[in-house]
């Protein structure tokens, strides 16, 4: 290595993602093929498995904490932690992909820091660690000596940050030429699904809740819902916080986009229709709740997410 090459570890510890820790490592490599025809920078990658952190000598300037389909959490993992803590205490840039983020977070690191994960995660994460400042609205946030990513995916995004980072844009703009990825910044609110919780036993507010699935286009005002869940305007505004999480203006709001999430996907039918259809008379207003909650557009959703051929 040169003065100016970079060491970066990815961390596989016990129920790690396999395909994220072989995707980084093949990404990498292919950016530092790229890289060397151009005497450019290169980036050493090292996989470590459980019990090899804290044997090497080497210092790296980045670890990545990749994500995991096996449920883990890292609580226990205890000689990982204090591992993490000195890697970030002597300057090393420290990462994680989705469940990623818990290691950091009992390593110690995420309090008041800026940090993403995988949506789904958002309630779990804000209970185990209450003072980071989640954003999972974001795919991928740099706060300069931690950098977190949203999904399980994400890896690939946090891959090009790295190549970004230290090899530049020229190799970036080769390295996701070759690979036939999408360089462009995403957020992870593109992707984000609402999913109403219907496991909290107010059976009022759950027979409310499956009424309002089918009636979309239906009067959801305030007044309207207590008065068909049978509840005075205060007790229903309570109990329909305490079983959803959410005020009842939230909740439609973000049902009626996830309605038009679905009918831009499966159908044709004009943005105007389909703002009509779950509940929205004025286009104008649909339009601008689609993109606060979505990051993009109805048209531009479309193009991205449609299930059928929009050209046609």
């Amino acid at each position: 290595m040169t003065a100016s090459d970079k060491s970066l570890a990815i961390v596989a510890y016990e129920g790690v993602q396999e395909a994220a820790v072989l995707g980084l490592a093949d990404l990498l490599d292919a950016a530092n093929q790229i890289s060397k025809r151009q005497s450019g920078v290169l980036i050493a990658v090292d996989t470590l498995r459980p019990g090899e952190w804290g044997r090497r000598a080497a210092a790296h300037d980045a670890i990545i904490l990749p994500p995991n389909r096996s449920g883990a959490r890292g609580a226990g993992d205890r000689d990982l932690h204090a591992w993490i803590r000195q890697c970030h205490g002597s300057g090393t840039l420290t990462a994680s992909v989705c469940a990623g983020l818990f290691w950091l977070g009992h390593a110690g690191l995420l309090g008041a820091r800026p940090v993403t994960t995988h949506w789904a995660l958002e309630d779990e994460v804000r209970s185990t660690f209450p003072d980071a400042d989640l954003q999972p609205e974001h795919l991928l946030i740099d706060d300069n000596d931690i950098v977190t990513a949203g999904g399980m995916m994400a890896w690939v995004d946090l891959g090009l940050f790295f190549v970004e980072r230290w090899q530049g844009v020229d190799v970036l703009t080769a390295t996701a030429r070759h690979l036939l990825i999408d360089p462009g910044k995403r957020e992870q609110r593109n992707y984000r699904s609402f999913r109403p919780n219907l496991h909290h036993g107010d059976e009022t507010i759950l027979a409310l809740q499956l009424w309002m699935e089918g009636h979309v286009q239906a009067n959801l005002g305030g007044d309207a819902l207590s008065l068909r869940a049978g509840l005075s305007g205060r007790t229903f505004l309570r109990r329909f916080r305490a079983a959803t999480g959410t005020s009842p203006n939230a909740y439609v709001q973000a049902l009626r986009v996830e309605k038009a999430r679905g009918l831009l996907e499966r159908t044709r039918d004009p943005v105007s229709a389909i703002s009509w259809a779950v509940g929205y008379q004025d286009v104008s207003a649909f339009g601008r709740v689609f993109r606060s909650v979505t990051g993009l557009s109805a048209v531009d959703y479309r193009q991205r997410f449609s299930v059928l051929d929009v050209r046609a």
